[in-house]
């Protein structure tokens, strides 16, 4: 890093966004000089960078099923890969340069008024937003929601590492309690070219709360492959499980919470589908609206998750289980995966408290 940018320097000020652009592709030269460490490769740099690529195939996938669901509402037949990839992204683009435009702004401010490195934490934050919200949300409300979960939900907390919610579900979070109608799925996504709305593209974030519409198939190859109405980067499963083998094969992604959500899940769809609380078999509500996308990639979040091993276990069944009973007695509510989250987040550190007291408690006793 240039001299003028460390301590003494004309733009010491500007040391954290200095040192946030010289180290974003290389690891720091700072290292422990004396005491006792633990000597390992994985940093939060590394950490991210692996989760990036896990939600890769999901945000691709996605942005292709946008011009798909385009092309299928506007009386178009046939794959068109490229070209349906290129209107979803060109749809998506601008969702992710407000994300990141008002995130990192943020981000970049607050670190230099604390005097601290900026982290890399915002980068996977920033990735997710746009997967997990309507395609046609407008930018000044998305800017923000972005902006007051990265202020009220991280930087209040102390930033990356110290923050109680996960930051992406805490934006949809203020988006559907503040503007509950565009993201009730009732708005449409799709445009002529005279600017005449069509009424047959939805753009809510679960296709759970659409009533089945022609067009849309319910087979489990389109639920699962992902070619149905939705947010980004929650429709397709098989991407997801894509990105949940490499999550788990790296050790990035606890395991257990996937295992325990999905559990979860099935235990409260399988007591509702015999007490006929509804006719969805309980495995197909793994497939549909954001559980999968939520049980990989956000219930995971190694911050905001349990911490002991017998919690993650408690954590991830307590968030299946609310989110399918959410989905089963809230009408008003199609989708539970978001408020299953949030409230497995508030009560992970009660869960891990709980643990570890009873455990302390058998040790004292078996002694």
């Amino acid at each position: 890093m240039n001299k003028i940018f460390e301590k003494g320097g004309k733009l010491y000020w500007l040391h954290s966004t200095a040192d946030a652009f010289d180290t974003f592709l290389a690891v720091p030269g700072t290292v422990t000089r004396k005491g006792s460490h633990v000597r390992d490769a994985v940093d939060l740099k590394r950490i991210i960078i692996v989760a990036l690529i896990a939600a890769v195939p999901a945000a691709l996938f996605g942005m292709w099923n946008v011009g798909y669901q385009h092309q299928l509402a506007t009386g178009g037949t046939g794959l068109h890969i490229i070209a349906n990839w290129w209107y979803g992204f060109l749809r998506v683009l601008p969702l992710y340069i407000v994300a990141y435009v008002v995130g990192l702004a943020i981000e970049f401010g607050t670190a230099q008024i604390r005097g601290e490195e900026v982290n890399e934490g915002y980068l996977m934050t920033g990735f997710l937003i746009p997967l997990i919200v309507p395609i046609d949300t407008p930018l000044w409300m998305l800017a923000l929601a972005v902006a007051f979960a990265t202020i009220f939900g991280k930087e209040v907390f102390g930033g990356t590492g110290m923050n109680i919610w996960n930051p992406a579900l805490l934006t949809r979070a203020f988006l559907f309690f503040s503007y509950p109608n565009n993201m009730s799925g009732s708005a449409c996504w799709i445009k002529t070219k005279a600017g005449e709305q069509l009424v047959d593209g939805f753009t809510g974030a679960t296709p759970l709360a659409l009533d089945g519409a022609a067009q849309y198939s319910t087979s489990f190859w389109s639920e699962f492959i992902g070619t149905i109405p939705g947010s980004v980067g929650e429709t397709s499963t098989l991407c997801i499980l894509l990105g949940a083998i490499l999550l788990i094969w790296t050790g990035v992604a606890s395991w257990k919470i996937m295992l325990s959500s999905v559990a979860g899940a099935l235990f409260v769809g399988f007591l509702g589908q015999i007490g006929g609380a509804t006719a969805i078999p309980c495995w197909e509500q793994l497939i549909l609206g954001g559980f999968a996308f939520g049980t990989v990639f956000m219930a995971t979040d190694p911050v905001t998750s349990a911490q002991t091993e017998c919690g993650k276990w408690i954590y991830g069944f307590l968030i299946g289980a609310i989110c399918i009973t959410v989905r089963l007695f809230n009408p008003g509510y199609a989708e539970g995966m978001m408020l299953a989250i949030l409230l497995g987040n508030t009560f992970a550190p009660l869960i891990d408290h709980v643990v570890v007291t009873l455990h302390i408690n058998r040790k004292f006793k078996a002694a």
